[in-house]
């Protein structure tokens, strides 16, 4: 990026790092900082809606639907993350590819499952190996943040479950006497009114959210973990600039990152929840009542 950085052997104390700091790699490492800013602003709002949908289905009246949802939030719930990463990723891709195969290459003569290989037409291939870079790169996003919003909308699902049956019946009962339907009663008492249960398991949630974002490199996304251990290691495939070991000091960045991403967060939680419960009949809104008095 620098004129001086041209001739390394004029390159001497802070300038070598300003050149080191500044290469392509360290660059795209810190773009990585942007994709993990983004999957979460994106998965947060996803997964919110699954387990709305989820916890929504667990209470309905009508049975199948009652245990569509309850079965997505146990056993979504009691898969360790990282085998359902591993596995769901893999079948949904090459479910996808079986489908544009079937459709686009009706005539194939050999069998798509030859031992352990996975073989389909070129065109099939999700994305084509023609694409850019960027194509290839949304796809293994776009998996990401549906993987990551399925496992994690089963838990909110749980949390949306427990803050349905939270609210007061009475509440619900009073609008029924004043001849809501049970759709009106949902949507104009209940809903409203579940966020303050909600909230504390959904920061929880949030929380561990943010902890598993380094999961990214199973799925194929480059991550600022990835790129910690390739940029800070001795020998590595990603990056030939010679250096010591400082991994120690990669990581060190890394955990002053996510230590200030998840204090920015409870801060703003904090203010959230403040919020919702003004005025509330709660815990949290005595709280808020005594504080301001």
């Amino acid at each position: 990026m620098f004129s001086y950085c041209a001739d390394p052997s004029l390159i001497e104390g802070w300038a070598w790092i300003s050149c080191y700091m500044t290469t392509t790699k360290h660059l795209t490492a810190f773009s990585s900082i942007f994709t993990v800013l983004l999957l979460l602003a994106i998965t947060a709002p996803v997964a919110l809606l699954f387990g709305f949908v989820g916890a929504t289905a667990a209470r309905s009246h009508f049975a199948p639907l009652r245990w569509l949802g309850k079965t997505y939030s146990a056993v979504v719930r009691g898969v360790p993350d990282i085998a359902f990463f591993l596995f769901f990723v893999i079948a949904l891709d090459q479910g996808i590819e079986w489908l544009r195969h079937k459709i686009k290459c009706p005539d194939w003569p050999d069998a798509i499952r030859q031992g352990n290989d996975f073989v389909v037409c070129s065109a099939a291939k999700m994305p084509l190996s023609e694409s850019s870079t960027f194509v290839h790169q949304s796809y293994g996003f776009s998996l990401a943040v549906l993987t990551f919003a399925i496992v994690f909308g089963a838990f909110a699902a749980n949390v949306l479950y427990g803050a349905m049956g939270a609210v007061p019946r009475a509440q619900m009962e009073t609008g029924e006497a004043y001849g809501m339907s049970n759709r009106q009663t949902f949507w104009r008492i209940l809903v409203p009114q579940m966020w303050v249960y909600a909230l504390p398991g959904l920061s929880n949630l949030w929380m561990i959210l943010i902890k598993a974002t380094p999961l990214l490199f199973l799925l194929g996304v480059r991550d600022v973990v990835y790129w910690a251990k390739e940029l800070g290691g001795l020998k590595t495939n990603a990056f030939a600039y010679p250096h010591p070991d400082w991994r120690l000091w990669y990581f060190l960045g890394l955990l002053v990152f996510y230590l200030t991403l998840t204090k920015l967060s409870e801060l703003i939680l904090n203010r959230v929840m403040a919020r919702l419960t003004h005025g509330q009949a709660t815990a949290g809104g005595e709280a808020a009542r005594k504080a301001t008095s």
